[in-house]
């Protein structure tokens, strides 16, 4: 297996194979410091300068290589992930600008998640050397982070249930000193009945459990960031078709960002306290399943009427945003796969965001800008709160009118955050059906680089 750290080194004179970047605009210019047989070469590849084209150039007894980019001035996070991707295995030297957060890529590109191969990929590593040394601690960091979610995204059910979740965040909480608190059996019925009443069908084999971790110093200000874990979702007894349910190993996604960026987090020492909250739990089908038309008692005192089992991950969200408020935080960021609508609107590539302060969202959109993690807000528009009426409850917390359900379901959520607590929640899909340079198929981090860039400007990483 490769070591993910050993990617990225000082440059301190190593040999290695050089890499420069061009653009389609300045290719011809480039190319006139190369030779007649050097410049056959590139055009026998094809290669015209544009954006992730790549190619290798014969010079004496080696050769080098060249990449496209759009703006070599300004390098985003995938401009070298197809170099990653497709050179040899080597060290290199980029010989042109500085890589900035192109470092993420270089690492990001060269992920594979081979648990259950026979014969993993034996390829071996590709080494960049760089002189921003600063930048490698962090780049490295976020590369980690982003293979967390991917990893344990990509994981199947059978493998990544509640006690697996447990798992992952007590190796989290060994690591960095951390108090882990585990709520489950009897207590949990008690103390998160929402949590419970969803988590119960699966039985022992996958009970459900509420998983909060505390770190960092209490005088600091209080950050509550919070996982959707449904380690697998049936539908419950309103069941999914078998298509709709191929994917749901990944249900559990909001909480694999949420892990992440605790690790960032922790590992960076930023000055907050945290509280990292997951519900974990399968929703399955049995004999104790909850039903439509159920009404469930939150641990916030309201009440909740089932229009639909497959609504399950707002439940449990609220019982941990409850939670989380009950501590007065300074800001609570929650993750959660919630929502097909969220998908319809806005694809795979983009999270919808919400938030009650501009401040926030403001600050959450310009960070995901910055570092190529971009998000898009929606409104937690009040005039589509009737949707949320039931006649027998507090709450119903399924629509039955089919309109607005991202936004349905974010206002389903903000009922269980206090008032006045600053809270944004990201609907992700925690998924990449197509390949993108540096972005394989399969579970992937969408929103959690954007809120960790914000919390580190809000405070002082």
């Amino acid at each position: 297996m490769t070591d993910k750290n050993a990617l990225l080194q000082p440059d301190r004179g190593q040999k290695a194979t050089s890499l420069h970047l061009v653009t389609k605009d300045g290719f011809a210019e480039w190319s006139k410091r190369l030779s007649a047989g050097q410049r056959a070469a590139l055009a026998a590849q094809r290669f015209e300068g544009a954006a992730g084209e790549t190619a290798i150039v014969p010079e004496g007894d080696g050769w080098f290589a060249l990449g496209g980019v759009a703006d070599a001035a300004d390098l985003t996070s995938w401009c070298l992930a197809r170099l990653a991707e497709v050179l040899p295995a080597g060290t290199y030297r980029l010989e042109d600008p500085a890589p900035g957060r192109a470092l993420l890529g270089w690492v990001t590109a060269q992920y594979r998640f081979d648990r259950y191969r026979s014969e993993p990929a034996a390829e071996g590593p590709r080494v960049l050397l760089t002189r921003e040394v600063r930048g490698i601690e962090a780049a490295l960091a976020e590369a980690a982070a982003v293979e967390l979610v991917r990893d344990l995204v990509n994981t199947p059910a059978e493998d990544m249930g509640p006690a697996e979740l447990e798992a992952a965040a007590t190796a989290l909480a060994r690591a960095h000193r951390a108090e882990l608190q585990v709520t489950k059996g009897d207590l949990l019925e008690r103390a998160f009945p929402m949590v419970h009443m969803v988590g119960r069908a699966a039985g022992r084999a996958h009970a459900p459990r509420m998983i909060e971790l505390e770190w960092g110093d209490p005088a600091h200000p209080r950050v509550a960031v919070i996982g959707k874990g449904v380690c697998f979702d049936s539908g419950g007894l309103d069941l999914k078709p078998s298509s709709a349910m191929l994917l749901m190993k990944k249900d559990m996604g909001g909480a694999a960002h949420a892990l992440a960026l605790a690790q960032l987090i922790m590992q960076s020492a930023l000055p907050v306290r945290l509280h990292l909250l997951i519900p974990a739990v399968e929703n399955a089908v049995a004999g104790n399943a909850f039903r439509p038309g159920d009404v469930l008692r939150s641990r916030a005192g309201l009440s909740v009427e089932i229009g639909n089992t497959d609504a399950e991950g707002r439940l449990v969200l609220g019982d941990a945003l409850t939670r989380a408020g009950e501590l007065k935080p300074a800001l609570v960021i929650d993750f959660a796969t919630l929502t097909g609508a969220a998908r319809v609107a806005l694809g795979p590539d983009l999270p919808a965001l919400f938030a009650r302060h501009d401040a926030t969202a403001e600050a959450l959109l310009a960070a995901g800008t910055a570092c190529d993690d971009p998000c898009w807000r929606l409104p937690l528009w009040g005039g589509y709160r009737d949707y949320l009426k039931s006649d027998l409850a507090d709450l119903n917390n399924s629509p039955s009118n089919g309109f607005a359900g991202t936004i349905a379901a974010a206002l389903f959520l903000d009922r269980f955050v206090p008032e006045g607590v600053d809270w944004a929640h990201f609907d992700t899909f925690a998924w990449r059906p197509v390949a993108k340079p540096g972005r394989p198929k399969g579970g992937e981090a969408l929103g959690l680089r954007a809120a960790w860039l914000m919390l580190q400007r809000r405070y002082g990483g």
